[in-house]
């Protein structure tokens, strides 16, 4: 049993060896074909590798050739190009300005194409006549340009502009016809809307060829001679000192309405347009439209404002204050708009020229109003009334101080850097009261210059009494308070009772019984007596003195009446109190010496 397995095992065994011996003899055979394989392969790769180089030659040469052609293609394309936009460019722009403006951008990307590539000295004789042909292409679109704009840029009519204000009114009207500042209005047309897309067109292509400088000098030139005419046809010119100063008063008061109301339009409707105009034409270029705006609009704007400026500086008046006011008003009224149309650092100089006319103007009314305050203390002293009435100088005043309170909020505006911390009212309060403390200093001068006393009284008096009234009847009590007029109604009273004693204290003197009690005392023991003692010497001494009393009395009287017959008291109301306290001690005193001493008027 053993046997036989392990026979087994050796036939297993040798099985195995058998088996590897063959599978060593097939590796062996697979290698040596492996080889040869591999020898046959390098044979072969041998004789491929020539033409393999052959094709990609080949290759290559046809790439090379088709890149030359490509180059060679766009050569000619760009040189045709630039035939066609050459006889396009020698052409007017006019005939068709898209047509011209296709050709200058053929002509651009023809000048990009020969300055990027090196073709050679035909590449450089392109370069130069494409060069030529963009100068000439830029020339005429500025004349194009100019063309179009001049023909186009005409002086807006005054009819034009007042139908674009909320109320239309005529030009004979211009004084009362002011635009209401906060009122919705249409701008005018400047140039006509169908030319603008060209002008357009024509400026956005001079920044491609870098001439757009130069098309901005023809846009100011243009705009500043139309806007200038148009001003002119409203009757604005550049105007001087000297021409202001000549004018008439009635003259200027209408010059100075009519000013106001083309700073208005100007402002309002003229300006806003030239604005929008830019801003459709040189799109999208921000520097260039506001210093377009500027320079069409600074001329215009100095013609403008010329005439506020001279106003300022001509000779000053008292009247003139309520014409820098009414020129300050208005132009401070249009002040934030000015601000929002020249805005930026190109209209810098426009927008200051325009605050600064508003800061000389408040500065002038300023100075005029000071200025006339001083006139006032040094005006004559001489120059009285003969009456005691008011004098001109003070009904002058205490109107002048009414009209003025019409232009209260610009005064306030105008003195708010003399406010003392109580806010700008007091600035103002400061300057009325200091006008009628000057009327009430010159007053006081005046008034001694009087050779009757009680006449200089009864004229400050009347003068206080119409500053009072005048302030009481308006709205500047409001302004000045009633302590100020209640302490100024006190004084009236003190010179009324000081006028009372100036006036009739000789008259009273004469109806004191102050002298006579004694005299009067011996006149009754004599009547009393025997008859012989009725004419002695004591009761004819006193009869006599009783009697050149109410002689005296009389004439006194008589003298105070028919000085004060010339004399003036304006005021009913303060005429009539005053009469009633003089009756009211006149009267009384009278009575009582007449009923004490009037028999001793009959006696012999």
């Amino acid at each position: 049993m053993v046997a036989a397995e392990a026979a087994l095992l050796r036939e297993k065994a040798s099985l195995l060896r058998n088996s590897m011996c063959r599978s060593e003899a097939v590796r062996d055979g697979s290698a040596a074909a492996v080889a040869s394989i591999g020898r046959r392969m390098a044979a072969v790769d041998e004789a491929v590798r020539p033409a393999q180089a052959r094709t990609w030659s080949a290759h290559r040469a046809h790439d090379n050739v088709a890149r030359s052609l490509r180059a060679v293609e766009a050569v000619v394309r760009h040189l045709d190009g630039v035939r066609e936009a050459e006889a396009v460019i020698l052409e007017s722009p006019s005939k068709s300005v898209t047509a011209y403006l296709e050709a200058v951008d053929k002509l651009k990307s023809a000048e990009d194409f020969f300055t990027s590539k090196r073709i050679g000295k035909a590449g450089d004789d392109a370069l130069k006549r494409v060069d030529e042909l963009l100068h000439k292409a830029a020339a005429e679109l500025e004349n194009e340009f100019s063309r179009v704009l001049s023909e186009c840029s005409k002086p807006v009519e005054l009819e034009h502009l007042l139908s674009c204000l909320p109320s239309r009114s005529s030009a004979k009207d211009s004084a009362e016809s002011q635009p209401n500042p906060g009122a919705v209005r249409s701008l005018p047309t400047l140039v006509d809307p169908r030319y603008v897309p060209r002008l357009s067109k024509l400026a956005q292509k001079s920044v491609e060829l870098g001439c757009h400088q130069q098309f901005v000098k023809i846009y100011r030139d243009i705009r500043s001679s139309t806007l200038e005419l148009t001003l002119k046809q409203l009757g604005v010119e550049y105007v001087q000192a000297e021409e202001v100063q000549a004018a008439q008063a009635e003259s200027l008061n209408a010059k100075i309405a009519h000013w106001i109301q083309c700073l208005q339009i100007a402002v309002k409707l003229l300006f806003p347009s030239e604005r929008a105009l830019c801003d459709q034409i040189f799109q999208g270029k921000h520097a260039w439209k506001d210093h377009c705006f500027a320079a069409a609009t600074s001329k215009t704007l100095l013609n403008l404002l010329s005439f506020g400026q001279a106003i300022t500086e001509s000779k000053t008046s008292p009247d003139k204050v309520f014409l820098l006011l009414d020129m300050f008003d208005a132009t401070l009224k249009l002040q934030s708009e000015v601000e929002t149309i020249f805005v930026g650092d190109e209209c810098a100089e426009n927008r200051k020229s325009a605050i600064t006319l508003v800061k000389c103007l408040a500065q002038a009314a300023k100075k005029t109003l000071i200025d006339f305050k001083d006139s006032i203390v040094k005006e004559s002293p001489k120059n009285t009334t003969a009456d005691g009435d008011v004098h001109p100088l003070t009904s002058y005043v205490g109107n002048y101080i009414k009209f003025l309170f019409d232009y209260h909020s610009s005064l306030q505006l105008i003195f708010q850097e003399s406010s003392n911390g109580d806010g700008t009212k007091s600035g103002l309060v400061s300057e009325i009261t200091g006008l009628i403390h000057a009327v009430e200093t010159n007053l006081d001068v005046k008034a001694k210059l009087y050779k009757d006393h009680a006449l200089g009284i009864l004229f400050l008096m009347n003068n206080i009494n119409y500053i009072v009234r005048s302030i009481r009847s308006s709205e500047v009590k409001d302004l000045v308070g009633d302590d100020w007029v209640q302490r100024r109604r006190r004084t009236v009273q003190q010179h009324a009772t000081q006028y009372k004693r100036a006036a009739w204290g000789k008259v009273l003197e004469c109806l004191s019984a102050q002298g006579l009690t004694s005299s009067v005392g011996s006149a009754i023991e004599g009547i009393a007596g025997s008859v012989g003692s009725i004419g002695s010497h004591s009761g004819t001494t006193s009869t006599s003195v009783i009697k050149a009393r109410f002689k005296s009395f009389n004439k006194q009287f008589e003298e105070v009446c028919q000085t004060q017959m010339n004399w003036a008291i304006p005021d009913k109301e303060l005429r009539d109190n005053l009469i009633l306290a003089v009756a009211e001690i006149l009267l009384p005193a009278y009575r009582s010496f007449l009923k004490r001493f009037g028999y001793f008027s009959y006696l012999a």
